[in-house]
């Protein structure tokens, strides 16, 4: 098996899985609200992180002399 080979297959079984976990999430209502309220704890910390990201490429795409310090 090539390394090509394993990646995809591991990409399939990541995908299944991802799907699966999906489904079992939206048919049980304790599982979804679960779902819903980490997701709602996690968006600020996610969106800051998203913003330091960006803006630290941003900096590091700056021509050397003219980089932020």
């Amino acid at each position: 098996m090539t390394e090509q080979h394993a990646r995809a297959a591991a990409n399939a079984v990541m995908a299944a899985a991802a799907v699966g976990a999906a489904v079992i999430v939206l048919r049980s209502p304790s599982l979804r609200r679960f779902v819903q309220g980490l997701a709602r704890a996690s968006a600020a910390p996610l969106a800051m992180y998203a913003v330091r990201s960006l803006r630290d490429a941003w900096d590091a795409s700056a021509p050397p002399g003219r980089r932020a310090v």
